[in-house]
């Protein structure tokens, strides 16, 4: 592909701008990425974050209810939305490029001026409670939540990223303004642009943001990460038709040496309708309709699992068939064709993500915001070339061979007894 070059300036608050430019495209994504996610809440704020998300949508003072807002990005054919993560949350407009200064006033503006109206807040109260239940009702969805707490327990690491029912009804408007004077600081700040950069963009984002005012920030605090070397199993009990389960173990942090190692080795496992994982679970055996391997990394920390949703009645087969796929990497060197097939997955999946605007940004920012800088993606694709095979048994030894295994598993069950003994 093609070398990107994110350009990057800081402004003399400390807020960071880097723009994406893509002559080629017809339109911009504006997007501002705040480095401050679910796990920077307390116990009695957790869903702070994400509630926050949600009530930067419903009025400014220059746009007063959440249809005058949606209505000016409606009348430029615009798209906006935003996300709340772990580790950061995301904020963005997608339009014409034309239509960039309008993109750019709206995403401001709400940004900095939204009204947290009190009447409003306790409406958004039933809004996300119902959003819960949506969630909770979703094992496909909800499975990684259990796995999550049962991984890092309790602590913000472990806990749901939308909180909880008692947190979320016992906010109020000053729960809002102290997290966002604490974190929602120039300093923690990243605001992007990807697309058709016509003008100079920069003057433009530093009229918008530059008079913000700097303030002092924390950091969350570190995880603790409990013993690798005894296996765990947390049951959900739920009455369905096919049971879900996430099958992991503790893996490396974002900035690790080895992370486009702990990509490929995913990939091997569980990337695409030709790797082992789906080969061997679904093609094969038949036992699931979907199942897939992730690498995730956080700051302190990452894990390495698959997830699927399997048949009922061979639950244990499926289990025993992962784990054994996923001793086998650490004990057999993997064929050269089959790396090499992992690693162009690897890399094909990314040049996609950064073929729009929107794409492109969104890496641009979430490297600077975790890492302190936009990486070129070149710089990515040869990382995941460099991955040999011998690295790839380097690093499934070290984290499937010498830590444990955990499932975390919804369906109509009534303990994890029966299952412990599988993951050996």
């Amino acid at each position: 592909m093609t070398s990107v070059i994110f350009e990057r300036s800081v402004l003399d608050n400390g807020l960071r701008v880097v723009m994406a430019p893509m002559p080629e495209a017809r339109s911009v994504t504006c997007m501002i990425m705040v480095a401050a996610g679910s796990r920077y809440e307390t116990r009695e704020s957790s869903g702070i974050a994400h509630f926050t998300e949600h009530m930067f949508f419903k009025g400014t003072e220059r746009r007063p209810t959440a249809r005058d807002i949606a209505a000016e990005v409606d009348a430029i054919g615009g798209e906006f939305n935003a996300f709340t993560g772990k580790e950061y949350t995301g904020y963005y407009v997608r339009c014409a490029a034309e239509s960039r200064s309008l993109a750019l006033d709206v995403l401001v503006d709400m940004i900095r001026h939204s009204k947290f109206d009190a009447g409003e807040i306790e409406r958004e109260k039933g809004v996300i409670v119902e959003e819960m239940n949506m969630y909770f009702d979703s094992p496909r969805d909800y499975v990684d939540s259990i796995y999550e707490r049962l991984l890092f327990g309790d602590q913000p690491l472990g806990w749901d990223v939308i909180g909880t029912k008692e947190t979320v009804r016992t906010v109020t408007r000053d729960t809002f303004l102290d997290y966002l004077g604490r974190w929602y600081v120039p300093s923690r700040m990243v605001i992007g642009l990807g697309g058709r950069l016509n003008g100079d963009a920069t003057s433009e984002v530093e009229n918008f943001l530059g008079d913000l005012v700097p303030g002092e920030t924390g950091s969350p605090s570190v995880a603790e990460i409990p013993s690798p070397t005894k296996p765990r199993v947390k049951v959900q009990h739920k009455t369905s038709d096919q049971a879900h389960l996430v099958l992991g173990t503790l893996s490396h942090p974002t900035q690790h040496p080895d992370r486009y190692v702990s990509q490929v080795l995913a990939a091997i496992l569980g990337g695409g309708m030709s790797s082992r994982l789906f080969t061997e679970v679904r093609e094969r055996r038949g036992l699931a309709y979907y199942i897939f391997c992730h690498n995730s990394t956080f700051a302190d920390t990452g894990t390495l699992y698959a997830q699927a949703g399997v048949d009922l009645n061979r639950v244990d087969q499926a289990i025993e068939t992962i784990v054994d796929e996923f001793r086998r990497i650490v004990d057999e060197s993997v064929p050269e064709a089959e790396l090499k097939k992992a690693k162009e997955y690897t890399k094909g999946r990314l040049v996609l993500q950064l073929e729009s605007p929107q794409g492109l940004i969104s890496f641009g920012l979430r490297r600077e915001v975790i890492e302190g800088g936009a990486v070129d993606p070149a710089e990515v694709l040869a990382g995941l070339d460099a991955v040999g095979s011998e690295d790839i048994q380097r690093v499934a030894r070290e984290i499937i061979g010498e830590r444990a295994l955990h499932l975390a598993l919804i369906g109509p069950f009534e303990d994890g007894e029966r299952f412990q003994r599988l993951l050996g």
